[in-house]
């Protein structure tokens, strides 16, 4: 986690926002809380506060916060203030995790003792799977030193975002974007397939169409027939891996008949 000294509060004249795709289907109220522990950094809060609102958590907990309210931290949630001014701030962390029945405390390092441990993929179906049974909670620490073997004491399990090793800090904010996107994934389950408009090519429609698109490369002098090299076996496995559909062979087949169609008015 960054320190207030790397973390650049003031947004970019022009800076762009980037707007998420809605969800068709109803969102799940999801017992979820966000705790965060002796945030230094006031624009970070409400950076979470952003973060969460994109994927659907309103539960925030501040943890003996160094400044909040504050001008930072409205500005930085872009959108997201309700959840700054709905937010439960406490003194110690038990006081924050008091009713929930899980809670996963995020860490970077390494630690002396065997601890349960979960990246953060595992870590968001295990809290959505425990959320069923009351609320629940994943903590983070300071931007500097993370949570303390103290803190970790009240966690049911760590929660850990695999990095590249050679720079592995998070902004705070990433963090905690990290985990409520693994959350609203696995809430979400698999996304849907892409239904196509018209049915898939037959067998005989593609070989049609390799024997048009032949005669074509033929004409055009692009395939030599006395020495094909594969070509057009190439070209065969490149639609298989596309499977197109009956609309979009006879697209290119049109296309091929238009190339026909010129070839003649030169000739």
């Amino acid at each position: 986690m960054d320190g207030p000294g790397n973390c650049d509060c003031r947004r970019p004249i022009g800076a762009v926002e980037y707007r998420t795709l809605q969800a068709t289907r109803q969102t799940l109220v999801m017992s979820i809380r966000i705790v965060l522990v002796g945030t230094t950094h006031p624009g970070n809060i409400g950076a979470v506060a952003r973060a969460m609102k994109n994927m659907g958590l309103t539960d925030l907990a501040l943890v003996n916060p160094r400044y909040f309210p504050d001008k930072e931290a409205t500005a930085r949630a872009s959108g997201a203030e309700d959840l700054l001014e709905r937010a439960m701030v406490v003194d110690t962390l038990a006081e924050a995790i008091a009713d929930c029945v899980h809670v996963a405390g995020a860490s970077a390092r390494s630690r002396a003792i065997n601890w349960p441990c979960l990246d953060a993929r595992d870590c968001a179906v295990r809290l959505l799977d425990e959320s069923r049974k009351g609320p629940v909670a994943a903590v983070f620490g300071p931007e500097k030193s993370g949570l303390s073997n103290s803190d970790l004491d009240h966690c049911d399990t760590l929660l850990t975002i695999p990095t590249n090793p050679e720079f592995s800090s998070l902004n705070l904010a990433m963090a905690v974007q990290v985990v409520t996107y693994e959350i609203r994934a696995a809430q979400a389950g698999k996304l849907p397939e892409y239904e196509a408009d018209a049915p898939l090519a037959t067998s005989g429609d593609m070989e049609r169409f390799y024997e048009h698109l032949e005669r074509v490369l033929t004409d055009v002098q692009f395939l030599d027939p006395d020495n094909p090299r594969h070509l057009m076996r190439r070209l065969r496995r490149l639609f298989i891996r596309a499977r197109p559909d009956q609309n979009e062979v006879n697209i290119l087949r049109g296309i091929l008949a238009a190339v026909e169609r010129d070839r003649e008015t030169d000739s």
